[in-house]
């Protein structure tokens, strides 16, 4: 790849895609285009001090293979028919649906957490998931936890933004009523877990490398336009002092330690790369547990700058191949 890569977001007018969009600008990539659906093309989509057409993510534009570099943001089946033949192209294509992250022989990838299995991606068909944008903050916290003491079991309770479920919901909730909001948990059930419950089990099982990892999720919307929330309880192999915990948290990549009487919000963690976790304490409820309670924007690091993060590794991969 040249080193200024020719870059397409597919999807770039969604709530994700516009945030791609904005951080390729931000970090100097100028060679970008944008593809959406029929019905976004011929529009504009803002990039950097000016703006870029939005072209027909049509099979044909995708395997023309003149791009280097995809990053889809569209629904698992469009996924599923878009990224082979972008792949097939010669494309490296990270993809933010759920269409490969628990495929085996698909890495599914957090930087900080397990960057050398992007690598993989390049000798094979160049195609790396991108995570549920709530195991992408979890997994950033309980990696060094893990390091450290060993994970025994976790259980966790997230709190979700409607910017989750996308552009449109985002709207329907600036237009709902200030005395009430009707939220509707938009994922589909298996028996009586949600999807996106058992989604987040099995990620954080695969990225951590612990398939037997006892794991439990309760998963909600909340009315909250941007930045997911997480309570975690952590059990240890080895009692840690909270203290220890909040020096280990300290020094992990892209994690943010909050002490009282600050603590995170969805609002503090909007617009933010990092994960602020704080509130860090025992529980009581587990000789040796841990309690924290996490925020992140699910718009930046819980999708569009894990992305990138990810597409940066391949670049550099690439480009000490070359050298």
């Amino acid at each position: 790849m040249d080193a200024q890569p020719r870059i397409g977001v597919v999807g770039a007018t969604g709530a994700v895609g516009m945030v791609t969009l904005g951080l390729l600008a931000e970090r100097g990539y100028e060679n970008v285009r944008a593809f959406a659906s029929a019905r976004s093309a011929g529009s504009t989509v803002p990039f950097g001090d000016g703006s870029i057409a939005v072209e027909e993510a049509t099979p044909e534009a995708l395997g023309a293979g003149d791009v280097d570099l995809f990053f889809f943001s569209v629904g698992t089946s469009a996924s599923r028919e878009l990224v082979p033949i972008a792949s097939a192209a010669g494309a490296v294509c990270i993809d933010k649906s759920s269409a490969y992250r628990l495929v085996d022989g698909y890495p599914l990838v957090v930087p900080e957490v397990n960057g050398n299995r992007a690598l993989e991606a390049l000798g094979r068909d160049r195609i790396v998931a991108n995570p549920n944008c709530c195991t992408i903050p979890l997994t950033c916290v309980l990696k060094p936890l893990h390091e450290e003491a060993g994970l025994a079991r976790v259980r966790v309770s997230t709190y979700q933004s409607v910017s989750g479920a996308g552009a449109q919901r985002m709207d329907a909730l600036a237009h709902e009523a200030s005395d009430g909001h009707d939220l509707v948990m938009d994922w589909t059930w298996e028996g009586d877990e949600s999807d996106e419950e058992a989604k987040l089990r099995a990620e954080t099982r695969k990225i951590l490398e612990l398939p037997d990892l006892p794991i439990s999720a309760t998963c909600v919307r909340v009315p909250v336009m941007v930045g997911h929330s997480e309570a975690v309880w952590i059990e240890l192999e080895r009692r840690l002092a909270p203290e220890e915990a909040a020096e280990i948290l300290r020094d992990a990549p892209s994690v943010r330690v909050l002490d009282l009487p600050s603590f995170p919000t969805p609002a503090a963690a909007a617009g933010e790369d990092e994960v602020l976790v704080g509130r860090i304490r025992r529980d009581s409820a587990s000789e040796n547990g841990i309690a924290l309670y996490l925020s992140s924007d699910n718009l930046r690091k819980g999708a569009a700058l894990n992305a990138i993060q990810i597409a940066e590794l391949l670049l550099e991969a690439v480009a000490a191949r070359v050298a």
